[in-house]
């Protein structure tokens, strides 16, 4: 850890997305919206940036950027994600409506399980990425970005409003930051720390809560919160929606449990490229298939078959016929190789063939990793390409992710 912290200081380079997070907020002006948690992250030492209109801590004064990547992965740091876009769609016809806009079958989905999921344009391109939940056939539970709020709420209430003027049993409700909040609890020893905060009859039931399984349950003496087995970290953990009133009480009781730290964006950027995740505006965009970004198991069999989402026509083309670009991972090579940031050209045989969307030190493997996208014949793991860093070339290698194995908490194969 020392040493891979020296030679990051060394290198005078600011870590993890910085960059993109600085550019955050500059474009978006003052200090952003507070979150409920606003004052809490003052008082713990949280620097705070504009990130997507939001004042967000991007680390905390008590540990790095990297010794809080690490800790996550060690142990377990809690993140306030309620930036992010909570809504419930109801009604019988609630799951038609939302697949008439995104790739996931959620018709088919068991209640209590959720799925990754894209909205798509006309185009195949891609408008947004989102975690639907099915409550019951009657209720779904869907969290999006914070940066395509506005969006993603004019694509929602549009469907809805389309599948009621013919008749259908369809509402929605759009969740304020104001009034819940939502919170990620991410690492090994996640759960072991949120069970201590559950009625003990009912602290078993984690073990049942696998990833991308939601429920409602009482913790830290709060009734009605949800928690959903995911994240955006590649390790175990949950996010848990909250009522505003009471999310300082929840965090200061995780805090309490014993083991978990505060952790801002800085880490989390880090955390997510490790495990191969897509950001929305930088690895994936309206311009960007499933198929190209490396993400066509998001398009489920049945609706491949049903062929009734938007630009269905050019991903299912694409999906026989294959795409001409690919999201790929990356590795520089050598030992004196700098980090290679979003925006950097990809080379091969002394032509660009590409360019990085995404790109940091490795605080988990000491390399310096990043994800962009080749022509589709170089997309092999294994293939050489050079990186033109500040008017320089360094040879990298494409690679697969994630880059540090994923610990999702699935359930055993029987």
């Amino acid at each position: 850890m020392l040493k891979l912290s020296s030679r990051l200081q060394a290198q005078k380079v600011l870590p993890f997305g910085w960059q993109r997070l600085r550019h955050a907020s500059s474009s978006t002006g003052g200090e952003g919206e507070r979150t409920a948690l606003y004052d809490f992250h003052v008082r713990k030492g949280g620097k705070i940036v504009n990130f997507g209109g939001y004042a967000l801590p991007v680390q905390y004064s008590d540990q790095s950027i990297i010794a809080s990547h690490l800790y996550t992965r060690r142990v377990g740091s809690i993140f306030d994600v309620s930036h992010m876009l909570q809504t419930y769609v109801r009604g019988k016809d609630a799951a038609a409506c939302l697949e008439s806009i995104c790739t996931a079958d959620i018709l088919d989905m068991p209640a209590g399980s959720g799925s990754l999921t894209v909205f798509t344009n006309d185009q195949g391109g891609i408008l947004d990425d989102l975690i639907v939940n099915k409550v019951s056939d009657k209720e779904l539970y869907v969290v999006s970005n914070a940066a395509m709020k506005q969006q993603d709420m004019q694509i929602m209430t549009a469907a809805v409003s389309n599948f009621k003027s013919q008749g259908k049993d369809v509402s929605i409700e759009f969740l304020s930051p104001a009034h819940q909040s939502l919170i990620a609890v991410q690492g090994p020893q996640a759960a072991q720390e949120l069970s201590k905060l559950l009625p003990q009859p009912k602290a078993k039931a984690l073990e049942q809560l696998y990833f991308m399984r939601s429920g409602i349950f009482e913790l830290a003496g709060i009734s009605n919160v949800r928690i959903t087995r995911c994240g955006y970290t590649g390790e175990d953990g949950v996010e848990i929606s909250v009522p505003s009133t009471q999310v300082e009480t929840l965090t200061e009781a995780l805090l309490a449990a014993g083991q978990l730290k505060l952790a801002g964006l800085g880490a989390r950027d880090s955390l997510r490229l490790e495990g191969g995740l897509c950001l929305y505006g930088s690895d994936i965009d309206a311009q960007t298939t499933p198929v190209e970004a490396a993400l066509a198991w998001l398009v489920a069999k049945r609706r491949r078959s049903t062929s009734d989402f938007p630009g269905a026509q050019t991903i299912l083309q694409q999906l026989k016929e294959g795409a001409q670009r690919r999201r790929v991972g990356l590795q520089m090579l050598g030992a004196k190789a700098p980090p290679a940031r979003a925006g950097v050209a990809i080379f091969s045989g002394g032509k660009q063939v590409g360019q990085l969307t995404s790109g940091c030190p490795s605080p988990s493997t000491g390399r310096n990793i990043a994800m962009g996208y080749v022509a589709e014949q170089l997309k092999k793991p294994g293939t050489q390409v050079e990186l033109k860093v500040r008017d320089k070339f360094y040879e990298a290698e494409i690679t697969r992710m994630p880059f540090v194995k994923a610990n999702y908490y699935n359930k055993p194969k029987q």
